[in-house]
């Protein structure tokens, strides 16, 4: 408003946000509003700048940001023409007169945290960290001085975009710093609390325990650090990575949260005492633990409170006996909560598995990158010269091509097309590509695919697959392939010689209680659906999914798949398998199979999981 030489107006707003000469005792102490550490500067020089404001010559900052947003809103509608003087002053008196601002003062006897967190409950909502941070610093013993130096050392690289991206944890989002603390605060008391609760905690184990805040401050950084260390570490996917970087990796592919506490743990001082080979050796243990549960779909619902128990009995264990103390506790928990699901069980859900559809692809990657450097001798083993495979690039390829009856063309019976439709989608058909195969290599014949492979590819994997034929692949060499693979598998993730895990199964693991009417009410199916004979031979014919789960041809109910297409094929058959939905072509058995993955996966927000 001083560029419109209504200085007047202009002093009106002024006392509003600038204090009077007299109360100014230092440079601070200009502004009645005195932003966090972090805009500060931003802050002080676009409140500070002369009109016309250069914003460019600020760089990017929220602050400049915002001051930018309303200076050309208020220019806009305050308009050049000859009401725009009276339209100042009706936005003057509506500041003046309508908005309204608390000033609270407190005496020395007074809690200024208290006061703060009671108002900002009605508010937008702050982070866990944003909570911790305030009540760090009002509790910090020194001078305001020596807490902004220990702000700028210990806490401002909390407020930078790395700290500050959102990562899921069951069903909600936290910034990666308030999850680390707490994270944290888990390892710290060896308590397991809801993520929603880590300020109440936080506060009581300062009030408890952690009295010296300027010795936690130290505490937090040097664990942030590691912390940060290992995660950008496992990101890296080229080279060779130590054994709790890969840990972090593969089980980080789990969205396995619940592992990070007990990486905390291992890297507190208390452990130093721990040898490197026992710590590797405790992870290649708990990696196995994770990777089989995520492997047989087991529920991960209470993982969070098992691990905080493992961390328990080891916190009391010496340090020479860490290793046979965590793998007696895994391998003595015959719960579905917290089993190691054995070789038995492994074997039998991996060789009947649709791993193509059953896994979420980063996952199967992971299991397949861990295979091919197990062969190249990583990370334990005899390591070659061409080093571990590049992580979280490579592709799942089919030997034998999806779309099998366009481009594998075979006389086939309805049976050996099931088996087909079956053995393409299993670990023994699947195969890790680290470059882009052409389409006609990718769709080709047996033969063209073997040379490809042979010439230009260099997974070793992938070669013991073609050193199991030569002249044709089809669903016996698959079978032969799993089998080769399960076996890998249960090598690189082992269990102690004779182990048993769950004594009963789990009724999670199988399919037989899953229905239509069940994908129904979980809306996986809508009611209406068109389902078409997945062969072409009854082509014109097609089903209707009701609201009950039955299906409808013409006007006859039919109370299953199989019933519905035993009708047209006048024998008995797999319904799941024989239709397929219309819009997706996807069969039955496909659909229900990413059902159970999902519900598999799914578990209470607080236990610190991903769904897929």
């Amino acid at each position: 408003m001083s560029r419109r030489s209504w200085t007047q107006l202009a002093g009106q707003v002024q006392a509003l946000v600038e204090n009077p000469s007299d109360y100014r005792f230092n440079v601070n102490d200009q502004f009645k509003l005195w932003p966090t550490n972090r805009d500060r500067n931003a802050f002080a020089a676009v409140m500070s700048a002369p009109a016309p404001v250069d914003y460019e010559a600020y760089g990017q900052s929220r602050l400049g940001e915002a001051h930018r947003f309303f200076a050309e809103s208020v220019r806009e509608w305050l308009g050049d023409d000859d009401g725009a003087e009276k339209r100042g002053r009706m936005l003057v008196a509506t500041i003046m007169d309508r908005l309204e601002i608390a000033s609270i003062r407190l005496a020395e006897d007074e809690d200024a945290q208290a006061i703060f967190e009671t108002l900002n409950a009605r508010g937008t909502p702050l982070s866990a960290a944003d909570l911790i941070k305030n009540f760090v610093f009002q509790n910090f013993p020194g001078t305001d001085e020596e807490a902004e130096r220990a702000y700028y050392s210990y806490w401002a690289d909390f407020e930078t975009p790395w700290w500050e991206q959102l990562i899921t944890s069951g069903r909600i989002k936290n910034s990666r710093s308030s999850l680390f603390l707490w994270q944290w605060l888990v390892a710290r008391t060896l308590d397991y609390f809801p993520i929603r609760e880590v300020f109440t905690q936080f506060k009581h184990y300062v009030n408890t325990s952690a009295k010296d805040v300027d010795a936690l401050l130290h505490e937090i950084r040097a664990a942030a650090d590691k912390y940060r260390a290992i995660i950008d570490r496992s990101e890296n996917p080229n080279g060779v990575l130590s054994r709790t970087e890969l840990f972090s990796y593969r089980v980080g592919l789990l969205d396995s949260e619940i592992a990070r506490p007990l990486l905390i743990w291992l890297d507190e001082p208390e452990q130093a005492g721990i040898s490197s080979a026992d710590r590797d050796q405790i992870l290649a243990v708990l990696e196995s633990w994770f990777v089989r549960r995520a492997l047989v779909k087991a529920s991960s619902k209470g993982s969070n409170r098992f691990v905080i128990d493992l961390l328990r009995r080891l916190s009391a264990t010496s340090k020479d006996q860490l290793v046979e103390a965590t793998r007696d506790y895994l391998a003595s928990n015959h719960t579905d909560t917290g089993y190691w699901p054995d070789d038995s069980e492994l074997k039998s859900v991996l060789n009947d598995a649709p791993a193509y559809t059953k896994y979420r692809r980063d996952r199967l990657r992971m299991v397949f990158e861990a295979l091919e450097d197990s062969r190249r001798g990583y990370p334990d083993g005899r390591q070659l010269t061409m080093g571990p495979i590049v992580r979280g690039k490579g592709t799942i390829e089919h030997l034998m091509p999806q779309k099998w009856r366009k481009h594998w063309a075979a006389e086939l019976t309805e049976d050996e097309e099931i088996n087909r439709d079956k053995a393409i989608q299993q670990l023994g058909n699947l195969t890790l590509v680290t470059q882009k195969l052409n389409s006609k290599f990718s769709n080709g014949p047996w033969k063209t695919k073997h040379e490809q492979f042979l010439t230009y590819d260099d997974v070793l994997i992938t070669k013991d697959a073609l050193n199991l034929v030569s002249d044709s692949w089809d669903e016996s060499t698959i079978e032969r392939r799993t089998t080769q693979l399960v076996e890998q598998i249960v090598e690189v993730w082992p269990v102690p010689t004779g182990h048993v895990g769950l004594q009963q199964p789990a009724a999670s693991h199988t399919t037989s209680n899953v229905d239509i009417a069940q994908l129904v009410d979980s809306g996986w199916i809508e009611v209406g659906t068109e389902l078409v004979p997945r062969s072409s031979k009854y082509k014109g014919h097609s089903a209707f999914v009701a609201q009950d789960g039955r299906l409808f041809i013409d006007e006859t109910p039919y109370q299953s798949p199989s019933a519905a297409a035993g009708s047209l094929q006048r024998s008995m058959t797999n319904g799941w398998w024989w239709w397929v939905i219309e819009t997706s072509q996807k069969t039955l058995a496909e659909l229900r199979t990413e059902y159970i993955a999902s519900i598999g996966e799914e578990e209470l927000e607080e236990e610190g999981e991903k769904p897929d």
